[in-house]
């Protein structure tokens, strides 16, 4: 497969159970190395590069189970994220002398609409604000590239849509890849579409061109959408 993903824009990843999103994130974000072919991050070549080198150099990612710290509080949670961005860290200083690592957290935390669940412990969170929780996660890193896996996995209607809200209050600031399968949230947010179908591109292009391919909804879509 061969596909890209411009700057500042939404594209999504769609496609049956076993089509191979999950892999192809797991590549990307360097989980896997490939067996062959090339993967590119802003211009540079990253064949083999390890999570957190990715992760230093502006990639973040939520995963399909959600990954948080359970004992810490959401406020924690954020700031442990933002701390990491830190050059230098004194060994036994006090984390509350990192005044801009605490404003950032508080922005993230009232951006994903959390800020006043900072002090319960993630654990106690919803399974919805637990998911937006390991997205506040992923932005405290200050990602020029976000890979979402199923952000709304495991959601109710209500959470889902405020999914789709929450996305679009940063869409555009950082460029995202989204694997989902709700339909509203891609056809919603997304400016491009991969559909994968057996490891492989079945098709791509803008929403409306999606929707109306007859290849697509055979595969996938499950008639007219």
């Amino acid at each position: 497969m061969s596909f890209s993903v411009p700057k500042g824009q939404v594209k999504s990843v769609i496609g049956p159970n076993g089509a191979g999103k999950t892999t192809l994130f797991n590549l990307i974000s360097g989980a896997l190395v490939p067996d062959e072919g090339d993967i590119f991050f802003e211009g540079r070549k990253i064949n083999g590069f390890l999570p957190h080198r990715l992760c230093r150099q502006g990639m973040a990612r939520s995963f399909q189970i959600t990954n948080i710290f359970q004992s810490l509080t959401a406020f924690e949670n954020v700031r442990l994220s933002s701390q990491g961005q830190v050059k230098k860290l004194l060994l036994f200083g006090s984390v509350d002398r990192l005044v801009q690592q605490r404003d950032e957290t508080r922005e993230i935390l009232e951006l994903v609409g959390l800020w006043n669940e900072r002090n319960e412990l993630a654990g106690n969170l919803s399974h919805g604000d637990q998911r937006h929780l390991e997205i506040g996660i992923a932005l405290a890193s200050k990602p020029s590239l976000l890979l979402l896996d199923e952000p709304t996995a495991g959601m109710t209607i209500k959470e889902s849509r405020g999914t789709i809200e929450l996305i679009k209050r940063f869409q555009g600031a950082v460029t995202i890849l989204l694997i989902e399968h709700d339909m509203e949230l891609v056809f919603e947010v997304s400016e491009g579409i991969v559909v994968l179908h057996q490891g492989q591109v079945l098709a791509e292009g803008n929403p409306d061109k999606i929707r109306l391919n007859k290849d697509v909804q055979r595969a996938y879509l499950g008639g007219d959408i």
